[in-house]
């Protein structure tokens, strides 16, 4: 079996290519930035979002499954507009093409901002009604819809989405890259305002969810929400950086009111509301199909930190 993994050059996009190769798949890679890719074996570019069809059909010769893993992500300050040709009409695209010419599965890595805004506080499932509020969540939530419809309008039942909280792994990103900086200059942070719980997911376990659902036979459902095992505070992140890193927690019991009342006079609470939001995954439902989850986050967190250090 052939697989085509979209994004392959990317931080998760990576780990998945290596993780079936492993499994034994076949694998053909496809990016963005083609240039990525000089010297690997059936390596092609991805076609842009305004590409015809039959730029997207000749992607799946020989292909039995897609992992879609391209995608423009919200910390690089993109516009509605390309994060929709990037995110919605893309995926479209390709899931059109994939619906045609494959006979497995179409597995899109999509975000728990197309479900909840960064503020939300409470509980993520699969079943959590879609209420993105930011432009990355509705191009995500788009791209989801694009890919069920064309896989609909097909008769073929391959199609799911994966939605992943914040993911971490060598050569992370975005907030959770920032903590880890922040970790790294041993300054004293105040415990009282990072008490927020959050559920992370690794790398190695988003690549291993794809890998467990293309080896099994039957259908996917059409959303599952990944997690590691257990949420994690705010707190321990940074504590497990530092510990990481060799330095001690400088976690000091200072109240929460002064940070919140600095956010409120400086015009940024909405990242203060981002800030202290508890989001808590469920990953209940692709782990009862056989899928196991990160048990160990803090660890894996402060292996990080060590490696960087």
């Amino acid at each position: 079996m052939k697989v085509l993994v979209t994004g392959a050059t990317g931080f998760i996009g990576r780990r998945v290519v290596g993780r079936l190769r492993q499994a034994g798949f076949d694998i053909r890679t496809a990016s963005r930035l083609p240039q990525r890719l000089a010297g690997e074996d059936d390596a092609v570019a991805l076609p842009g979002a305004d590409a015809p069809q039959e730029a997207y059909l000749a992607l799946m010769r020989d292909v039995t499954h897609v992992v879609h893993c391209a995608a423009l992500n919200n910390d690089r300050g993109a516009g509605e507009a390309d994060l929709q040709a990037v995110n919605a009409t893309l995926t479209g695209q390709l899931a059109q093409a994939a619906a045609k010419r494959t006979e497995g599965h179409f597995i899109y890595l999509s975000s728990i901002r197309a479900v909840v805004a960064a503020d939300f506080s409470g509980t993520i499932d699969a079943a959590t009604p879609p209420a993105p509020q930011c432009a990355y969540g509705r191009s995500k939530r788009e791209g989801e819809i694009a890919m069920l419809e064309a896989f609909a309008t097909a008769g073929h039942a391959g199609a799911t989405a994966l939605r992943l909280p914040p993911v971490y792994g060598e050569g992370m990103k975005g907030n959770l890259r920032g903590l880890m900086r922040l970790a790294a200059t041993g300054l004293p942070l105040p415990a009282a305002a990072l008490t927020a719980v959050r559920s992370l997911v690794s790398h190695d376990a988003v690549a291993g969810a794809v890998t467990h659902l293309l080896a099994r036979p039957t259908p996917p459902r059409p959303t599952y929400v990944l997690a590691d095992a257990s949420p994690v505070a705010l707190s321990e992140i940074i504590a497990a950086f530092r510990r990481g890193y060799g330095r001690p927690a400088r976690l000091v019991p200072m109240p929460a009111w002064p940070f919140r009342l600095l956010a409120t006079l400086s015009g940024r609470q909405a990242s203060w509301q981002a800030l202290v939001a508890t989001q808590i995954c469920d990953p209940s439902l692709l782990a009862s199909e056989g899928w196991m989850p990160e048990a160990d986050t803090l660890c894996r967190l402060e292996e990080l930190a060590r490696q960087a250090g």
